[in-house]
């Protein structure tokens, strides 16, 4: 009996995360691969082709395919080993072969093709019109037209992609999980607050280091350290490792995986017809082009990078009255510039965290969705979930009482979780014969874990993560479409960013605060006086921030509208890439590059402008909310209609026209960002 072959007998049919075993995924994928190519195989036989019959039917086929293969990746990426790993590594080429088989498949195209041709006469709605296109086009950009020879380079340049960006993945993840700064004399912890200090010391008693304190490249482990640390030789040591992740010439290097997969997907859009990988993505984006996306990241680099000038030439003075160097490096900017915050705004994270107790933000977040889109979160334990930490909550409209989602939340750093924080989907949702499929959606997290004297409390930075990736959840919770492949977040990629970032807004205002900032010793809700300082500090050091995404955008860029051949060095082409937004000075032997999943392991290639593009989108929505109110009624019913609940039904750009009644204008960002 394999759990995931079998009625999930679980709560709203859930992943039963309780009976599944590594061994149970490969023989499921290959079950579930064969039932979903019958299914092809029915529309194949057609008489008489039809949106129904073809468009409907091709959207709804291998849905046990898609929620298998979504708990084994989900699940590589939040609770791994060494066993899933190596499935990972087999799985995938086999998951590419299926999707290519269809995708190549000229009987299959032919039918698509002899609907689409149809268009116009078929009196279809926009969201019926937009799966047409969108499938059409999903066959055509993967290869539908090519030759059978053409087809089969295709197939190998996809199938040693998958292996390509998981082992990239793999090898940043040792990476993190193998370095460990061992601090042996207290007096190097100077600066250091207490908590840090307790977490860093039952980290080390849980490596078999008693006595001492032990730092990790885990984000809570990390930031902290260089934060707060006196100790500039140790921030400097810490830097460096986190900094030379997978670039040091050892069996963890990433360096020549990146050169293949830039080789790749340089060959992969030529093949298709494009002449760099960036103008393969950028068709099916709101940015349309690699020109606009450079004007856009120019435009932005033109207006951030004087003001940046300015923040630095006032950090290093403050730094030098401080006894600091006369030249800031890289290990100093974060803690000089928390003094210098802490100087200005007479704020910091010690001072906020004591009001951000993890238990009661998550609180928070639940009750502001509530007031925002009626909903109820109801804790529920008999919902299955993959590691003990992970807490499971069914999600109710307030009002029917009607089952919405169900969302599962992961909060603490292990070893088997990659680093950063991301909105997964383990089933998507869909209407089929009159039933409303809802959702499971999960957000994962590495905030720092509770000690045996303080429970988790969260920078003002882990709150607006948390309320980030809450609007992510959101966009899938609320989804209220027919097809899945046009539900929830399936949107263009830089508009996905939009629901997660305008969320961000509502923790900087006190309305909001108020529903669950509460000191968790006092249980006093945080002062009006702290939450202007907030605010206040809200655009300290934007210049210098702002250039840094832009840096990542222009890196991201230049890998995928490169000719791979001119790379070279990856070192000077990042230095290159990256040198219109330098500030400090360089470091040698120092590379983003060979840890920057987002664009060679997720989904950003060539996408990573996207959140500066969706800050855009962001800045000019919420300022609606803020004219009207920020639980406006009229406002938020307004933006779960036209943007929540409609996935990808139609463009993005009438979708925010809908809402907004015009398209978005620049100004709100620039204005927020204290640019203008």
């Amino acid at each position: 009996m394999n759990p995931l072959l079998e009625k999930f007998n679980t709560p709203f049919d859930t992943a039963p995360f309780d009976k599944i075993k590594n061994e149970d995924f490969l023989p499921a994928i290959e079950a579930a691969i064969k039932e979903a190519k019958a299914e092809i195989a029915e529309i194949k036989a057609v008489d008489k082709p039809s949106f129904t019959a073809v468009i409907e039917a091709l959207d709804r086929s291998g849905e046990r395919l898609d929620i298998v293969s979504s708990i084994f990746f989900n699940l590589n990426a939040a609770e791994t080993n060494d066993e899933i790993q190596k499935l990972a590594r087999e799985i995938s080429p086999i998951l590419t072969a299926y999707s290519n088989d269809i995708l190549l498949d000229q009987e299959l195209f032919g039918l698509v093709n002899e609907v689409f041709q149809q268009k116009d006469d078929l009196k279809l709605d926009e969201e019926q019109e937009t799966l047409l296109d969108k499938t059409y086009k999903s066959f055509v950009r993967n290869g539908a037209n090519l030759s059978d020879e053409d087809k089969a380079k295709l197939r190998e340049i996809d199938r040693q992609l998958s292996q390509k960006s998981l082992a990239f993945g793999e090898n940043v993840l040792a990476e993190t999980n193998k370095y460990e700064l061992v601090v042996e004399k207290e007096s190097d912890l100077a600066g250091l607050p207490a908590a840090i200090k307790e977490a860093a010391a039952q980290t080390a008693a849980e490596k078999g280091k008693e006595g001492q304190w032990v730092f990790t490249l885990a984000f809570p482990s990390y930031v902290p350290f260089m934060t707060y640390a006196e100790n500039r030789e140790l921030r400097k040591e810490l830097f460096l490792a986190y900094n030379t992740k997978s670039c040091k010439g050892d069996e963890l290097d990433n360096q020549q995986i990146i050169k293949e997969i830039l080789e790749l997907k340089y060959q992969r859009a030529n093949l298709l017809g494009y002449p760099r990988y960036a103008d393969f993505v950028l068709e099916e984006r709101m940015a349309k082009s690699a020109p606009e996306v450079q004007k856009f990241l120019g435009e932005l680099l033109e207006k951030a990078r004087p003001k940046a000038e300015e923040e630095l030439k006032e950090l290093t003075e403050f730094a030098q009255k401080e006894g600091g160097p006369d030249v800031l490096q890289k290990w100093d900017f974060g803690y000089y510039s928390e003094k210098l915050k802490k100087a200005k705004f007479e704020v910091d994270d010690e001072l906020t965290k004591p009001y951000f107790e993890l238990e009661n933000t998550i609180e928070g977040v639940f009750k502001t969705a509530s007031k925002l889109y009626d909903l109820e979160f109801v804790k529920n334990e008999s919902i299955p979930v993959y590691h003990e930490e992970v807490v499971a909550y069914e999600v109710k409209d307030a009002k029917s009482g009607k089952n919405m989602a169900v969302f599962y939340a992961d909060f603490y750093p292990r070893a088997g979780k990659r680093n950063g924080a991301w909105m997964t989907v383990y089933r998507g949702q869909s209407k089929v014969n009159g039933v409303d499929k809802r959702p499971h959606i999960s957000i994962v997290c590495n905030f720092s874990r509770p000690t045996k004297s303080t429970p988790s409390l969260l920078t003002f930075n882990e709150v607006t993560t948390l309320f980030h990736e809450f609007g992510h959840a959101l966009h899938g919770m609320l989804a209220n479409g027919t097809y899945s492949s046009l539900s929830g977040a399936s949107v263009y990629w830089d508009f996905v960013e939009l629901p997660s970032q305008i969320f961000e807004n509502w923790c900087y205002e006190k309305e909001c605060l108020d529903l669950f900032a509460r000191h968790y010793k006092t249980g006093e809700k945080i002062p009006e006086e702290l939450v202007e300082r907030i605010k206040n500090a809200a655009n300290f050091h934007q210049g210098y921030q702002t250039l840094r995404q832009v840096s990542f955008g222009l890196l991201d860029m230049a890998y995928y509208s490169a000719d791979p051949t001119d790379v070279g060095s990856l070192f000077e082409f990042e230095k290159k890439a990256m040198a219109p937004t330098e500030l400090l000075p360089s470091v040698e032997g120092v590379m983003m590059s060979t840890s920057f999943s987002h664009i060679f392991q997720g989904g950003y290639a060539a996408g990573y402008y996207s959140y500066k593009w969706a800050e855009v989108l962001d800045a000019d929505a919420f300022e609606l909310f803020l004219e009207n109110g920020i639980f406006d009624p009229v406002t938020a019913k307004s933006f779960k209609e036209n943007i929540l609940s409609a996935g990808g039904r139609v463009h993005p750009s009438i979708l925010y026209k809908r809402f907004r009644g015009r398209d978005p204008k620049p100004d709100a960002l620039l204005k927020r960002a204290g640019l203008i």
